[in-house]
């Protein structure tokens, strides 16, 4: 009878977890909304740029506005999804993906293995949290890996990136117009640093200053070489030097810190092989040289 308890106490929690959900996704409008809303014009809105979101995002981004965050928790994962290149009022979405796999990961658990099969409620309670914990943090691991894979490939495209535009200038183009050109390259047409400096131009034109627009883009990249970039074009426009001498130093010092990540990288290996080593190799070595020995040794002591 406890057992038929339990279980019954369980359907009626996963239950009413479904029921809130569904009533946050799809809220019943009062009277007076939808007499405001039939009493406003119709206005069609056409989206050039971006494609009318799903169901399931339009789900998620419900789900997501109930989540409670502090102020500094939503700056951070506003600036990190920015930095990732995925578009700042996506944060929503972004926390209603933690907050379903949250709750479907420890449901999925409960239903088919749970409950049914787990007869420690204990350890069913263990499990169900764990669950909980990952589903909520599996998020956060993939927006940091993207975010790490982004900058690692601006970090890559930034010299040879600095190199064409290097050309550009001494060919008699201004700042502005070799930015542009070497966007519109075939190498750099699908980098992510070609994307931000298509944004850094658009505000250009815009009315923003060029240099603000260059540090502005690397506070959203998170990448210490293009405020570096940014600083660089700032003195160079103080101090009246030439503008290809500095850009061709500054990638020729991008180029001596990414040999230098190169080297460090490859002289770590030694140290990374010992592991393995020990654990893996040397032991079979040993197995296949002394285990002949072993026998013989063994079958003597035997025979006497």
């Amino acid at each position: 009878m406890a057992i038929i308890g339990v279980s019954l106490l369980m359907f009626l929690g996963i239950a009413s977890i479904l029921l809130y959900l569904l009533y946050i996704a799809y809220p019943k409008k009062s009277i007076v909304q939808e007499r405001i809303e039939s009493m406003q014009p119709r206005v069609e809105s056409v989206r050039v740029f971006e494609a009318e979101p799903t169901k399931l995002q339009k789900f998620l981004g419900r789900l997501g506005k109930n989540v409670p965050m502090r102020p500094e928790d939503y700056g951070k994962y506003q600036k990190m999804l920015v930095a990732a290149g995925i578009k700042q009022d996506k944060i929503a979405m972004f926390m209603g993906v933690k907050l379903f796999l949250t709750i479907a990961l420890t449901l999925t658990y409960l239903v088919f293995y749970g409950i049914p099969v787990e007869k420690d409620f204990t350890m069913r309670l263990v499990i169900s949290i764990a669950l909980a914990i990952l589903g909520y943090l599996l998020p956060t691991f993939w927006l940091r890996n993207r975010l790490k894979k982004r900058q690692i490939r601006i970090f890559h495209d930034l010299p040879d990136l600095l190199d064409l535009m290097t050309i550009c200038v001494e060919a008699g183009l201004s700042m502005d117009a070799a930015m542009i050109k070497v966007c519109d390259d075939l190498q750099f047409k699908k980098s992510p640093i070609a994307t931000e400096i298509r944004i850094a131009t658009n505000e250009t034109r815009a009315g923003k200053p060029r240099l603000e627009a260059l540090r502005d883009m690397g506070e959203r990249t998170m990448v210490d070489d293009l405020k570096s970039f940014a600083a660089m074009l700032v003195q160079t426009e103080k101090l009246g030097t030439s503008l290809a001498q500095s850009l061709r130093i500054f990638s020729d010092s991008l180029r001596t810190i990414r040999r230098q990540m190169a080297e460090e990288a490859a002289a770590k290996t030694a140290v990374k092989l010992v592991f393995p080593l020990v654990f893996f190799i040397f032991p079979t070595i040993l197995i296949v040289i002394l285990g002949p020995a072993v026998i013989r040794i063994s079958r003597f002591f035997t025979e006497m």
